[in-house]
């Protein structure tokens, strides 16, 4: 593993510089050696939870999809194209992809997304602090709304609660660390349809905080304590050790997970009560 010196308080390290490019092909060039593959285990879990919302029904037309921390627009592409993580991968770092300027990649981009659209595309909301990669994941015509706020420090503006009140279905992955209950208490109350919520969560990051406000808003929050799904390689002994660390003082067991060289996440699903 790689020493990255540039990290978080936490220990973790910061990967700032990609996650507000023009286009995506810097963070892929990152975060693919990593074997960084959150998306990929979300991609079925995404498409199941969106059909399950539509069969609870109380929503009008096709369910809205808010992806907290959307980046690149990754969530989005997975969840409504025909396409898979690794050829996303291969997408970005190829020959052709490299040979492009930033606004002929979007151009070509556009005609690659719209070959692939899935019958039942749901509506994407993005939501992310990154200004540049939600107008990337919007221009490519993967998300129908994009906004670029920080629901940590400020208030929701006037048009994304426009966007939440039709939102049915809220996702994140590995983005909790990043936000914390504060964001979901200032989405929370601009609904006009029941939320559901499907995050995976770093063993890592607390999620009782995020849990409680949920349960404040009468959502009901279930997780597979034995089951977890691997995110990304670490880039360092000391951010595994750090990792090994929390994770022990969380009271769950690293063995054949973190203390093996990989941060691991948790689904937790929530529901309103009375579904």
């Amino acid at each position: 593993m790689a020493v990255s010196p540039v990290t978080t308080a936490s220990g973790k390290t910061r990967f700032d510089d990609i996650y507000d490019q023009p286009d995506p092909r810097a963070y892929v060039r990152r975060l693919g050696p990593l074997e960084y593959e959150i998306p990929h285990h979300a991609q079925d879990v995404f498409r199941r939870t969106r059909a399950d919302r539509s069969a609870a029904g109380g929503t009008d037309g096709p369910v809205t999809v808010l992806d907290l921390c959307c980046s690149y627009g990754f969530n989005a592409a997975l969840l409504n194209h025909h396409v898979t993580l690794t050829e996303l991968y291969a997408h970005y770092t190829s020959p052709e992809a490299d040979a492009l300027t930033s606004a002929e990649l979007i151009e070509h981009d556009k005609e690659f997304y719209a070959s692939r659209r899935r019958a039942d595309a749901a509506p994407v909301i993005g939501l992310d602090t990154a200004d540049n990669a939600v107008q990337y994941a919007l221009a490519v015509g993967l998300l129908d709304e994009a906004h670029a706020e920080n629901l940590e420090h400020h208030p929701p503006s006037p048009q994304l609660r426009r966007a939440v009140a039709d939102t049915g279905l809220i996702t994140v992955t590995g983005g909790v660390g990043y936000i914390t209950h504060r964001t979901f208490e200032a989405l929370l109350g601009s609904q006009r349809n029941p939320f559901w919520v499907s995050a995976f969560v770093l063993r890592t990051v607390p999620y009782q905080p995020v849990i409680a406000t949920l349960a404040a808003h009468g959502l009901t929050t279930e997780t597979d304590s034995a089951r977890t799904y691997s995110q990304r390689l670490f880039t360092s002994v000391a951010e595994q050790r750090r990792a090994v660390e929390q994770v022990l003082r969380a009271g769950d067991d690293p063995t054949g997970l973190e203390a093996e060289g990989r941060y691991h996440t948790r689904l937790y699903q929530s529901r309103p009560r009375s579904v």
